[in-house]
């Protein structure tokens, strides 16, 4: 009798609560669903957001649901948005809009269909950057390891390798070839390991170029820097200077000991010989060379403040040069030589002013360590820089002791002027 009383109880308890819930979904009917069930329409299909320079352009496809008649893009949180029409064929078809004046960073969009009666599709939300003046202001020209002439006259680029991730697309360059004709080309960015040739490259002249790069690998604008001059390493010697060896030429000469011959000036404190009729040149043979720069001071010949230069013969453009020679010497402690550069047709300084010049190198004076005698062989080179356009005077300056056992003397084979 208990069991049956306690079914009873159980099973009114239960009746209650289906009544209730019945009761609970008959009057969620009535509130949303008076005017009927809800319909959706198809969303679009394969959406992608591509980045751009402050815009994006949204693709997709309508692959389903023939009764679409357009899609609208919402964004900033609802506060923004953009609608297209839809022209549905039998088959597959595409959308493509472009949204403009956007800011820059990281945004979020949200895409719906609509049908003709306002019934919308589900949302589909995809998130894209927007890149603009702060990526503009964050890229760099791609660096150079080496720009250097070749020997058939061409100029050859290496270009520093760069991060995959960099998004470094081309570099166009400009430059001027050996009949004066500029060329613009546009070379395709490698990775790693790039080099370019620029054929019949004007020599002692700059190229320009700049960097184009992709922000996003689907960005739909690429971003540049802005064109940089860049020189090309070559020797230029022979367009500025003349009689720069091997094989030095002479304007006297006695059977060994000579003056240089133009475009050097000798002053007369350099002509150490013969009396003072001659001096710098000797006839000397080293490394396969017959006429040198040289001093020699053996027989008490001394040269104090001597000078041996010559201008250039145009004014150098502004940029950064080397002075490379190759020379051997028996220069003791108590005397010394440099080569020197300074501004100007005039002349080098005297070694008080020596400060004074564009740059210059002291000829090793006295003993190399471990060694008895002061004999050096080598190709010597210094540099310096031009911020404008200018002649420059190109010489040695000597101040040898003559007396002494051994005396001094030097030899240069060649001088040679390169463009960095």
């Amino acid at each position: 009798m208990k069991f049956n009383k306690y079914k009873t109880v159980y099973i009114t308890v239960l009746l209650t609560c289906i009544l209730s819930a019945c009761s609970k979904i008959d009057d969620y009917r009535k509130e949303y669903m008076s005017n009927g069930s809800i319909i959706y329409t198809g969303k679009m299909d394969s959406v992608h957001v591509l980045s751009g320079r402050n815009r994006v352009m949204i693709t997709g496809l309508f692959t389903s649901d023939p009764n679409i008649v357009k899609y609208r893009v919402f964004w900033n949180g609802w506060q923004d948005s953009t609608e297209a029409s839809v022209k549905r064929t039998s088959g597959v078809d595409t959308a493509k809009i472009i949204i403009s004046n956007l800011p820059e960073g990281q945004m979020s969009f949200e895409i719906k269909t609509y049908d003709i009666a306002g019934n919308s599709s589900i949302g589909v939300y995809e998130t894209a950057s927007v890149f603009g003046d702060l990526y503009q202001s964050s890229i760099v020209n791609r660096g150079i390891e080496d720009a250097s002439m070749q020997e058939d006259g061409s100029a050859l680029i290496s270009w520093a390798d760069v991060n995959s991730a960099a998004g470094v697309l081309n570099m166009e360059i400009t430059y001027p070839d050996s009949n004066d004709v500029i060329h613009d080309t546009l070379i395709n960015a490698k990775i790693t390991g790039q080099t370019t040739e620029l054929p019949a490259y004007k020599l002692g002249s700059p190229f320009s170029y700049k960097t184009a790069y992709l922000p996003a690998p689907n960005s739909i604008d690429t971003f540049s820097t802005s064109f940089q001059s860049h020189t090309v390493k070559a020797d230029v010697t022979k367009l500025y200077l003349s009689n720069t060896g091997p094989n030095f030429q002479h304007a006297s000469f006695d059977g060994r000991w000579g003056v240089l011959a133009a475009p050097w000036i000798t002053n007369a404190a350099a002509m150490n010989k013969d009396g003072g009729v001659n001096g710098g040149y000797t006839s000397d043979s080293r490394w396969g060379s017959a006429g040198m720069i040289n001093w020699e001071t053996w027989g008490n010949t001394p040269v104090t403040d001597g000078k041996i230069y010559q201008p250039t013969n145009l004014p150098l453009p502004a940029g950064n040069y080397t002075i490379t020679f190759h020379y051997y010497s028996e220069i003791q402690s108590n005397s010394s030589v440099y080569c020197i550069v300074a501004a100007g047709n005039s002349g080098i300084p005297s070694l008080i002013n020596i400060s004074s010049s564009l740059g210059y190198t002291l000829l090793y004076n006295g003993a190399p360590v471990g060694k008895t005698s002061p004999n050096l062989d080598e190709v010597r080179s210094f540099s310096f820089t031009l911020a404008s356009p200018q002649i420059v005077s190109i010489g040695f300056l000597g101040n040898l002791v003559g007396n002494g056992n051994p005396g001094n003397y030097f030899v240069i084979e060649y001088i040679k002027l390169i463009q960095n």
